[in-house]
């Protein structure tokens, strides 16, 4: 027995010394397991739960247990979950006298990022009526059709936002659209004022059987693409998807004593969905934000205790570009839930700020696919997780960049990527994970779907994301569709290139994409760029890095020098327009500059220059 127990002892020694070296990451493999499993049994409580169980009984629920506990901190004000109760309380009532809204209507909030906006989501839901969140940045033609694409026959808006409701008020008005203002009294007649009713209004509970025909299967929001490649589209959310997002901070180790710090729209699924309903499921405080200050965040973080921060895009590196202090590390912030880091800066922030998890997460508003790097690997944006590709199947297939379609075999399915090989992610579509695609555009949710893929029949949504996997499991992303082109029959990566570029010192982001060229087949590489504070473009040492690092056919041959990028709402650098623009220097007012091998540095591009590329003269 002694001599078994020996053998024992030393196996287990054996165990502990090599399992870290053969499974490196296996500890967060079994932890993101388990939390998975316990909420997925959560998700098939719910789901037989009579009556649905939303995310709204959960805030009920919350309020219940901790009714004096601050939900939301906004501008110095703060706000318990009793308060916000009431306030949605008020709004339901009053929006039930004025608009007679009902169960299933939608309605439109056109709002900024303040409380109101919570509580008169919470006072729709409470009602079952379906809430599209609009984009308060957008205008005219766009706001018109995100407003009529989602069937909403009721529109709330803020003073701040009167004018750009007013420039289409004759539309609304034709399409009968009732429209009320977060106000006490409106100057223009047809745009009624909502607050004094709202004060008047009884701020006692609901019945619940306001909302009794709400299902799991039930619209509950309409969240907008952000609108880089056209208009925006209108992604269906279900109220599964709701508590599917929700999970996000729970699945990543957020607890209800955390405090989330919430600078992200709240029009957009990020800062509402992962944030805000978020926040719901947990039970925790939020810190709301007008808008994103890089100036002012970790200022914010510090007066309310912060622990859990979220990033989308570029603002990480806002974050980075700020001057340096002695209290940069002076936090409690231990999570950083977003996507979209570059790796140079991902690096860059956890050596500046401290060691932050960052969990760089990958998903799709409308999308049926998602991934979660929850080992914090640098540069990655998820891990394959055999629980979770079981659950929500999805395929990496080879793909044709030129033809930009999948690529098939003689049988006419779809061939799988290899490790290491990039391709085109599709997300299986089953009833766990549908794709429901965006009201009132037929043309454009069909265009996602893919049929065909593993088997004649089988059904995918397209990302339209290329991926690759490693040999470790670790999915990293490449770029989109359309924004990855071909060039001298080569396929060049627009995020591998724009990554090579801000290595230059002088160049702080860099935006890359191809134009057309005349004469030649496919398109070559452009770098929009903006220039580091206090540098000068530096064309002999951008011209170093481009050739030591990239490949003859990925060089961007044009660079376009601009004081600022534009953006979309959620710090997404926009490429359609620059695209259109090519490169002629007759039409752009910015500087523009060639790639000149022979005197091995960038050149100004002039209008002769320019000419002699089209003609032909000049060879690229």
């Amino acid at each position: 027995m002694l001599l078994l127990l020996s053998a024992l002892a030393a196996l287990a020694v054996l165990c502990a010394g090599l399992l870290p070296r053969l499974f490196p990451y296996l500890l967060e493999d079994c932890v993101y397991t388990l939390r998975t499993l316990v909420l997925g049994i959560r998700m098939i409580r719910y789901k037989k739960l009579k009556p649905f169980y939303s995310i709204v009984d959960r805030f009920l629920d919350a309020t219940r247990t901790h009714p004096d506990k601050i939900f939301v901190h906004f501008e110095g004000a703060s706000y318990s979950y009793s308060r916000v109760d009431r306030e949605s309380n008020k709004v339901a009532r009053a929006l039930q006298a004025e608009a007679k809204l009902e169960e299933g209507d939608v309605v439109a909030l056109f709002l900024p990022n303040e409380p109101v906006f919570i509580w008169t989501w919470l006072g729709l839901a409470k009602l079952g009526c379906p809430a599209a969140l609009l984009n308060f940045n957008i205008r005219s033609k766009s706001l018109l059709h995100c407003f009529s694409c989602c069937g909403a026959k009721v529109l709330i808006t803020a003073p701040v936002l009167l004018d750009a409701v007013e420039e289409i008020l004759p539309t609304l008005q034709e399409q009968g659209i009732r429209v009320y203002i977060l106000s006490e009294t409106c100057s223009i007649e047809d745009i009624k004022p909502l607050s004094d009713k709202i004060t008047q209004a009884s701020d006692q509970p609901l019945p619940r059987d306001l909302r009794a025909n709400v299902q799991l299967k039930s619209t509950a929001l309409y969240i907008y693409t952000s609108g880089t490649t056209g208009l925006p589209k209108a992604a269906v959310i279900h109220h599964e998807k709701v508590w599917a997002a929700s999970f996000i901070q729970a699945v990543n180790g957020v607890t209800a004593d955390d405090i989330i710090y919430v600078n992200l729209p709240l029009y957009h699924s990020a800062g509402f969905l992962i944030g805000t309903v978020g926040a719901i499921e947990r039970g925790i405080t939020m810190v709301l934000k007008r808008k994103f200050s890089a100036s002012q965040f970790w200022n914010d973080c510090r007066k309310y205790n912060v622990t859990v921060m979220q990033y989308i895009g570029e603002t990480m590196r806002y974050l980075c570009n700020t001057p340096k202090k002695d209290n940069d590390r002076d936090h409690k912030v231990w999570v950083a839930l977003g996507n979209g880091v570059r790796t140079d800066i991902w690096s860059e922030f956890l050596n500046r700020f401290g060691d932050i998890k960052v969990r760089e997460l990958y998903a799709a508003t409308e999308g049926n696919v998602g991934f979660i790097n929850y080992t914090s690997k640098v540069g990655a944006i998820g891990r394959i997780n055999y629980l979770h590709r079981y659950f929500f199947p999805y395929a990496l297939v080879k793909f044709d960049i030129a033809k930009e379609e999948p690529i098939r075999n003689a049988q006419g399915l779809c061939m799988e990527a290899d490790i290491g090989e990039t391709g085109l992610l599709l997300g299986q579509v089953t009833k766990r994970s549908p794709f429901i695609g965006y009201a009132g555009n037929l043309q454009q949710t069909e265009k996602k779907r893919l049929r065909d893929v593993r088997r004649i029949g089988d059904l995918y949504f397209n990302t339209g994301d290329l991926l690759r996997v490693d040999h470790e499991g670790f999915v990293y992303f490449q770029d989109r569709v359309g924004d990855t082109f071909r060039w001298k029959g080569e396929n060049v990566a627009t995020s591998e290139v724009g990554d090579i570029l801000t290595m230059a010192k002088c160049i702080s982001v860099a935006n890359v994409y191809g134009v057309t060229v005349e004469g030649h087949e496919g398109r070559t590489g452009m770098a929009a760029i903006i220039l580091t504070e206090g540098e000068d473009f530096n064309c002999a040492d951008t011209y170093k890095q481009v050739v030591t690092y990239l490949p003859s056919y990925a060089r961007p041959r044009f660079i376009r020098i601009q004081p600022c990028l534009e953006m979309t709402g959620t710090f997404k650098m926009k490429k359609v327009k620059l695209v259109e623009e090519g490169f002629h220097p007759a039409h752009i007012q910015d500087p523009l500059y060639i790639l000149d091998t022979e005197k091995k540095t960038y050149a100004p591009l002039t209008e002769e220059t320019h000419k002699a590329i089209i003609s032909g003269e000049m060879k690229l």
